[in-house]
């Protein structure tokens, strides 16, 4: 009787027959391993592919149907019908006085907006990341300008800005200096425009640096203080040399701003001119001399050039800079 037992405990033999394991259990198991694999390995592609198709639904078939359509002689009313002509309109807008204007003045207007906004707002986080008391409420607050909108913004400081009425001129009529007419004079109009831009940009820049400082290490300013810095010194070995990569993404995205500039200059021209950048273009961006050569000359396919030629000049800035990184590294990395 104990023999038998222990045959059947041994062999696996009983009543039942040979323990196995169900068929159905099996390929439950071989389904749940492979599930288990396309979770680990194809789980990252699901959770990118929305942002890469809602970019090439949104952002990259517009930009080659843009680039196409550049290609060809196309008007606003009958978009179906396109004339090839290569590169006619590229040859075309390089020998337009209009072009190079609108990229004069979306330069100088650049350089009028970024270089003081970038310093002030560096200004701004430099003294918002010292402890006191209300810090919260000044960090939301220059937020207000960003979060309102362009057209509210451009409308105000167009207000502010005209000549008969405006606080700017009352200000200057106060200390004994003539009215300015803004609008009209070329380079009062660029400063005013820069304005706007200074205002709306300034605090959102600013937290971005608020940002950055407030991730150095705070040893670098009990080692510098030791060695006797004062605050301006560790401000410049300390903090500006920390947020450098920070002060290079603004200056890029703000050389992306200042490239499509278009809604101040727009309404700043309370008008027909607001198209054309006042009576002789003294202050049209290429932003608005591609919407006047699309929705008002009707040229769609010159409207078009002038965005791939807006395009390409970021393209351009952009290999510049990383050209100018790479090139500072090598001189530093050089022996003495």
């Amino acid at each position: 009787m104990a023999t038998s037992t222990t045959k059947a405990q041994v062999g696996g033999e009983g009543p039942r027959g040979p323990s196995r394991t169900p068929d159905g259990e099996g390929t439950g198991r071989r389904l749940g391993a492979l599930l288990h694999r396309l979770d680990v390995k194809g789980a990252p592609y699901a959770f990118v592919a929305p942002f890469f198709v809602v970019f090439a639904a949104f952002s990259l078939y517009p930009l080659l149907y843009t680039s196409w359509i550049s290609l060809h002689r196309v008007e606003l009313a009958t978009l179906d019908v396109m004339e090839w002509v290569a590169f006619d309109n590229y040859v075309e807008l390089w020998g337009d006085d209009r072009f190079w204007n609108a990229l004069a003045n979306t330069i100088t207007i650049g350089v009028l907006s970024t270089v003081p906004q970038l310093l002030m707002a560096l200004g701004l986080a430099h003294l918002l990341n010292y402890r006191m008391r209300g810090s919260l409420f000044f960090r939301v607050a220059s937020l207000v300008p960003y979060a309102t909108s362009v057209g509210a913004a451009a409308l105000v400081f167009t207000m502010i800005f005209e000549r008969d009425f405006g606080m700017i001129n009352w200000a200057l009529g106060s200390v004994g200096l003539g009215p300015v007419d803004w609008e009209a004079d070329k380079w009062p109009a660029q400063l005013a425009i820069s304005t706007i831009v200074i205002w709306r940009w300034t605090g959102y820049n600013a937290l971005l640096y608020l940002a950055a400082m407030q991730a150095i290490p705070a040893d670098r300013y009990e080692a510098a203080a030791i060695d006797g810095a004062s605050r301006w010194k560790q401000f410049t070995h300390v903090t500006v040399p920390g947020i450098r990569s920070t002060v290079v993404f603004t200056i890029v995205l703000s050389t992306i701003g200042a490239t499509q500039l278009f809604g101040e200059p727009l309404i700043f021209g309370q008008g027909p001119n607001g198209v054309t950048g006042g009576a002789d273009n003294q202050y049209q961006t290429l932003g608005l001399l591609l919407y006047e050569e699309g929705w008002k000359n009707y040229q769609m396919g010159r409207s078009a050039t002038v965005a791939w030629v807006m395009f390409m000049l970021l393209v351009v800035v952009f290999v510049a800079q990383r050209l100018i990184k790479y090139l500072t590294g090598r001189l530093r990395a050089r022996p003495s």
